[in-house]
Order: C-alpha cells, then structure tokens, then sequence
C-alpha cells in the first residue's frame, strides 16, 4: 500500500495490538469526529487510490537550493520536535514523511504539523473519546471506507499521515478552498471558530523564519528573475 508500508503481520496480531493500545487507555486526543457521510462513487474510488499510491516517501529535487531549503526545514522543524521526540531518528523520519504526505497532498506542511500538535500533541498513540486515532486523529469508519478495512493500520505513521492529508485535501476541495470551513469539518466542528483558531494558530509556531537579509539576497544571486 505505502511505500514504508507495515511489514506483513497477522492481522489478528494487529487487531489484538490496537486493542491493548485502546485498554491502555492511550492519552486522551483533543480531537471533535468527524461526521461519516455518503461519498459518491467517484470520490470514493478517488480517495481509494489517493490512499493505496506506493509511492516511496523519498524526496526528490530537480534544483540544488530546493534540496538545500528542505533539508534547512529539516533541521529547524527537528530542534522544534526535540521535546516532544527524543531520538534523531525518530523525528527525521517523522518530518520527511510529514514533508512527503504534505506536499503530495498540496498542503502547507506547517499546516500539518500545527493539526498534528491540536489533534493529538504529536502521540503516535492517541486515541479520542469518539476513536479518532494516531497523529492526525483519522476515525476509523475512513479505513472501512477508503482503505483496507485494518483500523489498526491507522496507528502507523505514513499509514496515518497519509489517510490525515488526504481527508484534509477532500475536505479543502469540498469547501472550494476555504481553510476555515474544512478544518472545521475535519474535526466534526463545522461552522464553530475553536477548532480552526487553534489549528492557525499553531500553524504559526511551524513556519519557517525569515531568512536574514543577506541569505535572501544570496539566494536572489543564484536564482536570478527572467522577467
């Protein structure tokens, strides 16, 4: 399904894994539910094949300073992440594919990264009051819907990222574009500012800075305009 996709394991091992996870009782998720709806066949087959894309989560740069840029956002976002994930590793493979879903998906991956931090504080873990699971709270009426039917499998990270990013893409089409409206949506709170004012405003602490006066003229030397 996914290109780190989850390794072959019963499916009765995975069942009985969430199922622990869920008798735990994983750190509670600030997430609202999304509202399960009829999708015509045409969005569902749609999202079906959004989802089931293999395409390997390994960024690509046909230009030098785009590969700089994102391995310069690689570094900022990791220093932000540090308390939340400990281990070098575990945030680099968590921001590339954070990175990769994002874009692939056409969204702001501070965007993403400040949904994150609303829905579940960055808790692989997390589970709601009303079952939305892991990073981006996806419920899992999505993975009988559009997926392979494992609502365990929404407790794996690209597995999850991936169904997040492309349910925000959805629901950003069906608003035609309004932000506000489809955050609202995504977390089951249509019409109501507390989701969506949250979710800006992390967004915020996810951007990029500025780069320095002089960084940015230098990167305006290497790429000069053609106008």
């Amino acid at each position: 399904m996914l290109s780190r996709a989850v390794h072959a394991r019963p499916l009765q091992l995975r069942r009985g894994v969430a199922a622990a996870v869920l008798a735990l009782g994983a750190a509670a998720a600030q997430a609202g539910a999304q509202v399960e709806e009829a999708l015509a066949d045409s969005v569902r087959t749609a999202l079906s094949a959004a989802i089931a894309d293999g395409a390997p989560p390994t960024p690509a740069f046909q230009a030098f300073d785009d590969r700089m840029a994102y391995l310069r956002w690689l570094g900022v976002m990791g220093d932000k992440l540090k308390r939340r994930k400990n281990s070098f590793e575990v945030r680099q493979e968590f921001l590339g594919t954070v990175w990769y879903e994002s874009r692939r998906a056409g969204l702001d991956p501070a965007l993403v990264l400040g949904l994150i931090e609303v829905e579940s504080a960055f808790r692989r873990y997390a589970v709601s009051r009303v079952g939305a699971r892991g990073y981006m709270q996806v419920m899992p009426f999505w993975a009988r819907s559009i997926g392979n039917g494992d609502e365990s499998s929404l407790f794996h990270m690209q597995t999850n990222l991936r169904f997040g990013c492309v349910i925000l893409r959805h629901y950003l089409n069906r608003e035609q574009g309004d932000l506000y409206l489809a955050l609202g949506r995504y977390n089951g709170s249509r019409g109501r500012p507390e989701y969506p004012n949250a979710v800006f405003a992390a967004r915020k602490r996810w951007q990029m800075p500025a780069q320095p006066a002089r960084q940015q003229a230098q990167v305006e030397a290497r790429n000069p305009s053609h106008d």
